[in-house]
């Protein structure tokens, strides 16, 4: 469940890369080459933002909470996008998908490697990452196609080419809305007794499929002090 529903997010940027490459809205939009490539470089420019800016929403609210506003945020970029009619609406919208993904990749990877014990959490991080070129493939089949004036107007088939990731997205946020929240980030700000409810619940779910869990090592356990927030002179301190 967590590597299909956080996993898409590199799908869709994959495809989003893959469909401003076709440039299959340059004659629409009346739009020079160095347009089309600007309408890539401010996706890329809105990713940066929405990274350092989701990034510590994304501790502050949690990461069940931001890994469904963010891939919101790229719905409604993309798909607006898809509607343009002139360069400097397409350029706003795709800063706004941009942004979306960007907050996607902090709140993923956040949840990841809080969720996914770490026997297992290298191969989860490189097959949710790798997913990108899935979504660069997905784009390359669709632009060929929806770009041929064979099939739709050359007005028309790069707008249906927007619209394909957001509606991928509505599927994953409800599929989104069956994972947890990660019990370590609600222990470190103060919700002890609610991770505990969601460490049960899971051990109950491997248990009904007829698993037997191990106990555990209370030798392994370790001292979490709760704080809503990390300080970014600790962070600097990390590295």
């Amino acid at each position: 469940l967590v590597v299909v529903g956080l996993g898409v997010s590199w799908i869709l940027d994959g495809l989003e890369i893959q469909l401003v490459s076709s440039a299959g809205f340059q004659e629409s939009l009346h739009m020079s080459s160095t347009e089309v490539g600007f309408a890539g470089t401010i996706y890329l420019i809105g990713q940066v933002v929405g990274a350092l800016t989701f990034g510590r929403l994304t501790d502050k609210l949690g990461r069940k909470r931001l890994f469904i506003i963010t891939l919101a945020i790229y719905l409604v970029g993309s798909g607006i996008a898809g509607l343009a009619w002139t360069p400097w609406f397409l350029y706003l919208w795709r800063f706004v998908a941009g942004l979306g993904i960007g907050g996607e990749y902090t709140a993923i990877n956040s949840a990841i490697d809080e969720l996914i014990p770490a026997k297992y959490r290298g191969r989860v991080d490189i097959a949710v990452n790798g997913t990108y070129w899935g979504g660069a493939l997905l784009g390359a089949l669709a632009s060929f196609w929806l770009l041929d004036t064979d099939h739709f107007a050359e007005n028309v088939g790069w707008r249906i080419a927007f619209f394909i990731g957001p509606v991928m997205g509505l599927v994953i946020i409800w599929l989104r809305r069956h994972i947890p929240e990660s019990p370590r980030w609600m222990v470190t700000h103060g919700q002890g007794e609610q991770a505990e409810r969601i460490v049960d619940d899971i051990e109950a779910s491997v248990e009904a499929q007829g698993k037997k869990l191990a106990p555990v090592d209370a030798g392994m356990a370790m001292l979490i002090k709760a704080r809503e927030e990390i300080p970014l002179r600790d962070l600097v301190h990390v590295f």
